[in-house]
């Protein structure tokens, strides 16, 4: 991996828009509705952060994958340094013992930062809990106690990539009425089985998720430029290749990255996602049943919207790189 924390100095600050589609699919699935698509007052349809970031750190995860492998043929990666933190299966003790252990080197020679690419780029909430939990009150608490929550405490730490709340541009209609059948039994003496609801789905939709890269943090998560190109490689494939029952006809479309001149930014974050977002043409307030419905920007039928940005920002379409 060619992780110099020296090179987070050539990370730009940056504005991106994904554009996904949605047919008959569930981007999102809202665990207090039991499972049905996200969506908010007015029916508009919601994708959380947390959502996004988890297909990117599973495609990370799975070692043995096309996106991975062709990754780390690109980049030369060593995949011990691309660890996933925010697995499942990691333990709170021996991450909070490695941390305590490295609390006095630099940040580019501590294991933990070597270790997680996630904690890296998206920063680290993990350890938020252990860090609650290791805080004692009292006055018999120990200086060796007080310096390792303090070594907990400076790990915690927002990250350089942060993708926003995905909305989508018009209101959703959503199925919650269709049942899953099975010819095998679930219960005794049933030759076949039911679920009924269990395929909850919207219709159709057009979402916008915007994301950001903040260089600031990088010299706090130990963020590399290597680690944000793998981010952004990552952006085209976050759905196609997570697919799941509910999940199959979710596509992105576009996925808008406006590099900024310079690192402290050199234009609005809300001029370009408002330039970029697509629009309805007619009946704004009501579901949509096909992509046509949609004024969606691009380059080709619209230049007008990249112009009024040039010598501000380069605009580029992440799509535009796969093949």
């Amino acid at each position: 991996m060619t992780n110099d924390t020296a090179k987070s100095n050539d990370i730009q600050r940056a504005t991106g828009l994904i554009i996904v589609e949605v047919r008959n699919s569930n981007p999102n699935g809202d665990p207090e509705r039991d499972g049905a698509p996200r969506k908010r007052r007015g029916d508009i349809g919601e994708i959380s952060p947390v959502s996004v970031k988890r297909k990117m750190r599973d495609i990370v995860e799975n070692k043995t994958g096309p996106i991975w492998l062709y990754l780390q043929k690109k980049f030369k990666l060593d995949e011990t340094c691309f660890q996933i933190l925010e697995d499942r299966d990691k333990h709170e003790k021996p991450l909070k013992q490695m941390i305590i252990e490295d609390k006095l080197k630099p940040i580019e020679e501590k294991r933990f930062v070597k270790m997680f690419w996630d904690g890296r780029v998206f920063g680290n909430t993990f350890l938020e809990e252990a860090k609650d939990k290791s805080k004692k009150t009292g006055e018999g608490k120990s200086k060796k106690e007080t310096e390792e929550t303090l070594a907990l405490k400076k790990n915690v730490k927002t990250g350089v990539v942060h993708f926003g709340l995905g909305l989508s541009v018009a209101p959703v209609a959503v199925r919650t009425d269709f049942t899953l059948t099975s010819k095998a039994g679930v219960e005794k003496d049933k030759t076949g089985g039911m679920a009924p609801g269990a395929f909850k789905f919207v219709e159709h939709g057009i979402y916008a998720i915007p994301f950001f890269v903040n260089p600031t943090q990088a010299s706090h998560t130990g963020c590399a430029k290597t680690d944000v190109d793998v981010a952004l490689e990552l952006i085209p494939y976050v759905y196609t290749h997570n697919r799941s029952l509910v999940r199959t006809q979710v596509e992105v479309l576009h996925a808008w990255y406006a590099e900024h001149n310079n690192q402290r930014g050199s234009c609005n974050d809300f001029d370009l996602i408002d330039a970029l977002m697509p629009k309805k043409r007619e009946a704004k307030d009501k579901p949509s049943a096909v992509r046509s419905e949609y004024i969606i920007p691009n380059k080709k039928d619209h230049p007008d919207i990249f112009k009024q940005f040039e010598g501000k920002v380069t605009i580029e379409d992440l799509m535009d790189r796969m093949g």
